[in-house]
């Protein structure tokens, strides 16, 4: 076989048509979601009022492996997938490593992240159901700009609450969501019931994705024709992410690649979930023996040192109560520059996947993620986002541990985004500014205290 390219494209008749439902393939499914008032399952009824219809459906489908994408939200990903799966050669010369690196490169996109992918499906199937709001919350900024890129082109008013310390650190971001035709509200503000509780509690907070959650949702219960969408987390934004794995599937296949390690930045676990998808299905069906590695900051380790436990997933405890890693609705995490992974849970998905011991975790401290970033860089060239870097910092690790034992394996991260409105980060790192904040077991516990006492 002729020496593998940088970059290896699928054809747009390559590109998924469908979207690979892990869930289907579990041979123990997560717990489903509790409806806090009776303590019994959610039904699709319960969630109807938050969420889109179709998206209820996708959220409590258990049985289906694939599910067809629809024509309306194809065309809109020919507009930016396939992404290619990029071959690392610099970073390989200067880690002087035996071990093969690829990356999967999600920042093809205006938006500059992967999340455009469940974005344009959430607000096509909010179009369909003929919606004219929608509200959602934004750590880092990617889902609000990619969210709001969607509601552009499919015709939907949008309101975005952004994580305060984000807003302020990411003014581009939020001129870039307000060009698209979003509206942006730092969160926690003075225009929800929940915010102003929020605020009055925690006075001169930074926030947090599970506050800007809270205010989020209360809007969409009160203003009529609107419903909240939501950027990582659920099961059907998993479900909507899996195009990326099923890619990079595709790609290895086409130029057998036997990836030994696949890695990717964990927040709320959408980008993981969705990176691992196909092949963890694989592993789970006996088919491959591929070490799976969830990357988290230390500052916000939900994985690493959280509780396997019912949890809301907003800090003004209103959503369903989810099984999950979570290390206390109340947390709140340091405001570190790596926002979109700034959560006090996990996936539910990716959460019992990583407590059946399909996969493992690693915290690490922003000072060594920015180092990572920064080598990356000047290797190949591309500036990546502080939430992909966390993926950079393991697989250079991994890789280094090969040049050690001289086992050449195969490494494959994320690349979910880059990291053009992050310069302030990139700014306190070289300027030494950038401190590594680690929650202390006490910090830890304030957290654990918040956690609901319910007998299930």
């Amino acid at each position: 076989m002729s020496k593998i390219p940088y970059k290896i494209y699928l054809s747009e008749e390559e590109m998924p048509k469908q979207w690979h439902n892990i869930r289907a393939e579990m041979k123990e499914l997560p717990d489903p979601f509790i409806n806090p008032a009776t303590l019994k399952p959610c039904t699709a009824d319960d969630l109807a009022p938050v969420f889109c219809k179709e998206l209820v459906e996708q959220e409590l489908n258990v049985t289906d492996k694939y599910i067809d994408i629809p024509k309306g939200i194809l065309d809109f990903y020919k507009m930016y997938r396939p992404s290619p799966l990029v071959r690392a050669y610099e970073l390989e010369k200067k880690l002087d490593t035996p071990a093969k690196i690829y990356y999967k490169f999600e920042g093809t996109n205006t938006s500059g992240s992967h999340k455009l992918n469940s974005a344009a499906a959430q607000v096509y199937y909010a179009k369909q159901q003929g919606l004219t709001h929608l509200t959602t919350e934004t750590g880092a900024g990617q889902w609000g700009t990619a969210l709001s890129m969607a509601c552009a082109y499919y015709g939907i008013d949008l309101t975005v609450y952004m994580v305060k310390v984000s807003a302020e650190q990411k003014p581009y971001r939020k001129a870039v969501i307000e060009t698209y035709g979003g509206k942006v509200i730092p969160s926690p503000s003075e225009t929800t019931e929940i915010g102003r509780k929020i605020l009055a509690e925690n006075p001169g907070t930074g926030g947090s994705l599970g506050c800007a959650i809270s205010e989020a949702m209360e809007v969409a219960l009160k203003t009529p024709n609107c419903r909240y969408v939501l950027g990582s987390v659920l099961n059907h934004v998993v479900l909507h992410q899996s195009v990326i794995g099923m890619e990079v599937k595709k790609a290895c296949e086409k130029y057998d690649i036997q990836p030994d390690v696949i890695i990717g930045c964990a927040g709320g676990g959408s980008n993981l979930g969705g990176l691992i998808s196909p092949f963890m299905a694989d592993k789970i069906n006996g088919k491959n023996n591929i070490e799976f590695i969830a990357v988290e900051p230390a500052s916000c380790p939900s994985l690493t040192r959280g509780k396997y436990a019912f949890d809301f997933g907003d800090t003004g405890k209103t959503t369903p109560l989810m099984r999950m890693y979570t290390l206390g609705s109340g947390f709140m995490p340091s405001p570190n520059h790596a926002g979109g992974l700034r959560y006090h849970g996990m996936s539910p998905i990716v959460s019992k996947l990583y407590h059946d011991g399909y996969l493992t975790a690693r915290a690490v401290e922003q000072t060594k993620v920015f180092e990572a970033a920064v080598m990356f860089a000047r290797c190949e060239g591309t500036l990546p986002a502080p939430e992909s870097s966390h993926a950079i910092r393991v697989a250079v690790d991994e890789a280094l541990k090969c040049k050690e034992t001289g086992e050449a394996k195969t490494i494959v991260f994320g690349l979910t985004g880059t990291g053009y409105f992050d310069m302030s980060a990139y700014m306190a790192y070289h300027d030494g500014r950038m401190n590594d904040y680690v929650p202390s077991d006490e910090d830890l516990e304030k957290g654990f205290a918040t956690l609901p006492q319910v007998n299930l």
